[in-house]
């Protein structure tokens, strides 16, 4: 006997095979209920009415949404050569918190589908050129994960370049580089991404203030300008919480600090993995950024007589993502370096070198 409407509660158990409702596309109720549920003959799969639509019914549709924040750091610029300018931070955007880089509002979590291939590359900080003392700080590398892409942070302005008789201002990127000084002459500093908003411009030199160059721009300020009784420090980073379960998380991004002529100052590198740079004193070197920070770094010194010393390298950037412990992140293919640690309820995945694909099961 059929029953037409059956009113079950409870468990309905069934021994052998339960048939659900089979036809075409076509053949489907004229107006269905929703929830629904039968098998198409004509893309031989179930599909399921939701009050609204017909929907293929598939492992990763029936799965609840799957929500990712995330923390996406590119590498830092190195530091310009002869008197040159800090490197700027990389760029930094994020989802988690309350605040980005360049003093914006956190992003969106992305909402995902699990065994899909995501994109993951980990931004290599800016290398110094050769002859070292005598070129601009090349910039970092952009760090990607899916559809997120942090800029890398410029480089630091030389002073007197070996590609021109003149020297160069600090170079554009997720924080801008520092601008350096040579002689009677002063440049700016670069300028920071702002569409969107990663981090903030670097610091110009100065004729006559204490020959200092500009600061790298960091994730959470401007790098200092030089001025005569101090200044030209890296830009700060910004501190992020993905990694903890409660309090307040590392900084990440900071600028680095610029390079001098006098032997008496050096500017310090922002909070957040930026380097120190450099003076004109015997034992003075300029400092890298630190790896997976996206840190700027410190700038080179020196001029005239004195030796002339060069910029130090950026710091590699970082990927972390925080999303729910009942999922697991797999790298097919492999080229990626990764931990992965259980934080109250979610999961955290740090990616600190390579590129590749990643999964979510």
């Amino acid at each position: 006997m059929l029953i037409d409407s059956p009113d079950i509660t409870g468990s309905l158990v069934i021994d052998g095979e339960f048939h659900l409702p089979i036809g075409s596309t076509v053949n489907r109720p004229s107006v269905p209920s929703t929830g629904s549920l039968r098998f198409n003959t004509d893309s031989g799969s179930l599909e399921l009415y939701n009050g609204t639509q017909w929907s293929a019914v598939t492992a990763a549709a029936a799965a609840a949404p799957l929500e990712v924040d995330y923390l996406v750091v590119a590498g830092g610029g190195s530091g310009g050569g002869n008197e040159g300018g800090g490197g700027g931070a990389g760029g930094l955007r994020t989802s988690y918190g309350s605040t980005t880089g360049g003093g914006g509002s956190s992003e969106t979590q992305l909402t995902l589908v699990a065994a899909t291939n995501y994109t993951v590359t980990i931004g290599a900080g800016g290398t110094v050129s050769t002859p070292t003392p005598y070129y601009p700080g090349g910039d970092g590398s952009n760090s990607v994960f899916g559809t997120i892409t942090s800029t890398g942070g410029g480089g630091g302005g030389t002073g007197l370049s070996a590609q021109s008789p003149e020297m160069e201002p600090g170079r554009d990127g997720g924080s801008g580089g520092g601008g350096s000084r040579y002689g009677n002459n002063a440049a700016p500093g670069g300028t920071a991404s702002s569409s969107p908003v990663q981090g903030f411009g670097g610091g110009t030199s100065g004729l006559n203030q204490g020959d200092s160059t500009g600061g790298g721009g960091g994730a959470g300020a401007v790098g200092e300008s030089a001025s005569a009784t101090g200044g030209f420090d890296g830009g700060i980073g910004i501190t992020n919480a993905i990694t903890v379960a409660s309090g307040t998380g590392p900084y990440y991004a900071g600028g680095g600090g610029g390079g001098s002529y006098s032997n008496i100052r050096v500017g310090a590198g922002g909070q957040g993995g930026g380097g120190t740079g450099v003076n004109t004193g015997p034992s003075s070197t300029s400092n890298n950024g630190t790896a997976n920070t996206g840190g700027g770094a410190g700038g080179g010194g020196g001029s005239g007589s004195d030796s002339i010393r060069g910029g130090a390298s950026g710091g590699s950037g970082v990927v972390i993502l925080r999303y729910p412990n009942s999922y697991t992140i797999t790298n097919p293919g492999s080229g990626l370096t990764f931990t992965t640690a259980t934080v109250g309820t979610d999961k955290v995945t740090t990616f600190t070198t390579g590129t590749g694909n990643i999964q979510f099961n």
